[in-house]
């Protein structure tokens, strides 16, 4: 039913007039009105730029609004009230398939594999995917990257079909752990940081795998912006990626602790060790991307993904999908 409401709301992209209401000026800043899929660790980079200033010293003022889930971060981006949304592809994949006019458009990556841990009630030093069969595990939302990627991993590391175990996708993506925590029927949920590692701090249970490791390379989150506003927005579309690049850059060249330093603000109540142990985590399985180009062959291999999980009717072009040349022009 999600991934209807993300089709709904790309037939609001049509029928919704193609008029820019795009960035709003405060003062001498500009207003990027920026919707995320969720708040985690795994968009560090993000958050990196935002706190050490990168986006002010460019003019740019960050309204940042946590979405929950890739299909209300569409629907933000369909009715106007976001510029901009850090989601899956999938969404975007969605639309296109559609054929919708005004329709939203890739412009950079940002993580290349799956953010997400599997954690489980009991532990488990030797875990196998394969142990999976007859649990009861939440997924994510049908239709969902985070579900479709898990299903891969199910089905090709676990040699599993999904009837041979309860794979629960009728759970809201934001209130997966609070389901997890609550229900002890479940025995395994997937849960990004710094949350995995927070549960398991308190207790609740242990990470036994990783999803993006045995997932392996796939373009997991982008940024997307409506047709519309990246022809009317391409240069501050332009500044705004290339501080994100520049928030990777500072991951890239500095210890996890001061990094940790760096996303303190964003994530108030959390410690900088367990911050710092994220980032670690994120950098062991190499989930952000060394560039914001995305490749046709990771486009196209997400799409076989969506095919197998019985969500995509057909094929979106990674031509009129996907606009590489502003990444390009900042990469080289």
């Amino acid at each position: 039913m999600k991934k209807f409401a993300v089709l709904f709301m790309c037939a609001l992209l049509f029928a919704l007039p193609i008029t820019l209401t795009g960035c709003q000026k405060d003062s001498s800043m500009t207003t990027i009105r920026l919707n995320e899929v969720t708040h985690s660790i795994f968009y560090a980079p993000l958050y990196v730029a935002i706190n050490k200033g990168y986006f002010e010293d460019e003019g740019i003022k960050i309204e940042l609004v946590n979405g929950g889930g890739a299909d209300k971060v569409m629907t933000a981006i369909a009715s106007k009230s976001a510029d901009i949304g850090l989601m899956g592809p999938e969404a975007t994949i969605y639309c296109h398939v559609e054929g919708q006019r005004d329709y939203p458009i890739i412009f950079g990556q940002l993580t290349q594999r799956d953010g997400s841990f599997l954690v489980a009630r009991t532990e488990q030093k030797d875990f196998k995917w394969s142990d999976l069969k007859g649990k009861h595990m939440l997924a994510g939302r049908p239709g969902g990257v985070p579900a479709m990627t898990l299903q891969y991993v199910v089905e090709t590391k676990g040699g599993l079909n999904l009837s041979e175990l309860n794979f629960d996708t009728d759970v809201a993506f934001d209130a997966m752990v609070g389901a997890f925590e609550g229900d002890k029927s479940i025995d395994y949920c997937t849960m990004f940081e710094p949350t995995a590692s927070d549960f398991v701090k308190a207790g609740k249970g242990y990470i036994v795998a990783s999803v993006g490791e045995a997932g392996g390379d796939i373009p997991y989150t982008a940024f997307s912006a409506s047709k519309s506003y990246l022809t009317e927005n391409r240069e501050l579309v332009k500044t705004f990626l290339a501080c994100v690049i520049k928030g990777y850059e500072y991951i890239k060249n500095n210890d996890s602790m001061t990094v940790a330093a760096a996303l303190e603000a964003s994530f108030a109540g959390t410690s900088l060790e367990l911050m710092a142990s994220s980032v670690e985590r994120y950098l062991s399985i190499d989930a952000w991307c060394h560039t914001p180009v995305m490749s046709e062959s990771s486009f196209n291999r997400l799409q076989e993904i969506m095919e197998n999980s019985g969500n995509l009717s057909g094929r979106a072009d990674f031509a009129l999908a996907v606009d590489n040349s502003i990444a390009k022009e900042l990469v080289g």
